[in-house]
């Protein structure tokens, strides 16, 4: 009967650690970069830069030096991230959408165009700011490769 009492208390702690474990990465998820994608700061290319997607269409993590951007498509809106919140996992990133603030930085004069085979994002930071593009391929149906 005590030996019964110990695996069941076992299994319980074992089930309990396990959805620990889920809810602590429930709101987490994995980003993983834009292949060919291109990105202009300034009509130049920044040194230190990458271009993440996940599976929400429209949404984008741009790597910008230190400075993480979330850019919304769809809203054309830019969220400044804070880069303690992005997790660093190979290729791929970590973040959790409940850690977006909750105002979007200043952007404007967006444009969003196909160019042959890539669709060109381009906005400005600030009203007199840096203007930021994003190229991003397409497959040959027009959608997104992400």
């Amino acid at each position: 009967m005590a030996r019964q009492k110990v695996s069941w208390l076992a299994l319980t702690l074992t089930f309990a650690a396990a959805v620990h474990a889920q809810t602590a990465n429930a709101g987490k998820q994995t980003w993983k970069p834009v292949a060919f994608a291109i990105v202009k700061y300034n009509d130049d290319a920044p040194k230190s830069w990458n271009l993440y997607h996940t599976e929400k269409k429209g949404l984008l993590l741009l790597h910008l030096w230190k400075r993480y951007l979330l850019v919304d498509t769809k809203e054309e809106e830019v969220y400044d991230i804070d880069p303690a919140t992005v997790k660093e996992t190979g290729n791929n990133v970590e973040f959790d959408m409940a850690a977006k603030p909750s105002e979007p930085i200043e952007s404007g004069e967006w444009k969003m165009r196909d160019v042959g085979p890539t669709r060109r994002v381009r906005f400005k930071l600030g009203k007199n700011g840096s203007v930021v593009e994003l190229q991003i391929p397409l497959q040959v149906n027009g959608k997104p490769v992400y």
